[in-house]
């Protein structure tokens, strides 16, 4: 069974969206190392950098100031955002865990996994727990096959995992104030 977040398709009452100075720098670097009117090909470093900036999610007037920022049009960058379950459609809780449910990991266990963070957190896959601090989220092959099960948060691999593992990552992330990310902020 595989769960896909709805995305969050409107712009009534979702905040806008600006890059901070810092965040349009970090682009701009990024943007450099293209050739001129390649830039296109930094699309999804800025994706992750919009999404950082945006409560871990990318909001339809995030992705269209991404699409400003790069000269290309909205679709693009909504065809790219929709691709990739690293990009959350819809706002998600301060740690995105991302289980991967691909063969390998459901030969070692993957599966039990799922069904033991969705008892641990209370909540089933697509969900966000009450207090805003846990989304899980069901996912295809994170490639990381010789260490199943494992899941992901943001940029961090956690492989091998047992319940008792899930529990003390549980218990380390509750106790962290900043949000997950797919960058190095």
């Amino acid at each position: 069974m595989s769960v896909r977040l709805t995305p969050v398709t409107t712009t009534e009452g979702v905040a806008p969206f600006t890059f901070s100075e810092h965040a349009l720098a970090e682009c701009r670097a990024i943007m450099a190392r293209y050739p001129e009117g390649r830039t296109k090909s930094a699309l999804i470093p800025i994706l992750h950098i919009a999404q950082a900036g945006n409560d871990g999610w990318l909001s339809v007037p995030a992705m269209d100031a991404v699409a400003v920022l790069l000269g290309i049009q909205p679709i693009e960058v909504y065809e790219v955002a929709s691709f990739y379950s690293m990009f959350n459609l819809r706002p998600v809780g301060r740690h995105v865990l991302e289980i991967c449910r691909t063969t390998p990991c459901m030969l070692r266990g993957g599966d039990a996994l799922i069904a033991h963070a969705e008892k641990k957190l209370g909540i089933h896959v697509g969900e966000t727990t009450r207090d805003g601090l846990f989304t899980l989220k069901a996912v295809e092959c994170l490639g990381s096959c010789g260490t199943a099960p494992m899941l992901q948060c943001g940029a961090t691999y956690h492989e091998d995992l047992t319940p008792e593992a899930f529990d003390a990552l549980i218990e380390r992330l509750q106790g962290a104030y900043t949000r997950s990310n797919y960058t190095d902020r």
